[in-house]
């Protein structure tokens, strides 16, 4: 290298240094968060699928990207005590909770299953500030086409 690349290499470092203290992140003043900015979502979808062993609640945006879920296990019921409507509740509780701090105000219910905590699923993303605008029942119904399983004897 020649003497005058050198010379402006050595003269650009202190100049560099300057300039990174005068910076307000660096002096502790007003440092702003990098990174993707977040999307407010007015409104979605929320699923509720409820078996006779757990209930799940996710909600998604309009596109079907899930904002939020929740599920009886992940609320810390187990056993017996994932499938009633309490467990529910509190599950949905959650999922909303989550939801309604990302920006959603309302929402379209579609519910799944025969389980304990239908209704009360509902009842409790009302309750976190989510308005329901629509209930659907989307529980699959066979049209008589596989053959069900032998009968149960106890």
């Amino acid at each position: 290298m020649s003497e005058e690349n050198i010379k402006q290499e050595t003269a650009a470092a202190p100049a560099a240094a300057e300039t990174d203290a005068a910076t307000p992140a660096a002096e502790g003043e007003g440092s702003v968060k990098k990174g993707r900015p977040r999307k407010s979502i007015p409104a979605g979808i929320a699923f509720i699928r409820s078996t006779f062993n757990n209930t799940q609640v996710s909600i998604a945006d309009a596109r079907g990207g899930v904002i939020a879920w929740s599920s009886a296990g992940k609320a810390g019921f187990k056993g017996s005590r994932k499938c009633t409507a309490f467990a529910a509740t509190m599950v949905a509780q959650d999922a909303a909770r989550t939801a309604y701090a990302k920006g959603m105000s309302e929402c379209e219910v579609r519910m799944q299953g025969a389980g304990a905590g239908r209704e009360s699923a509902v009842r409790a993303i009302q309750a976190a500030g989510i308005r329901v605008t629509m209930i659907t029942d989307c529980t699959p119904v066979p049209h008589n086409g596989c053959r069900p399983r032998k009968r149960r004897r106890v």
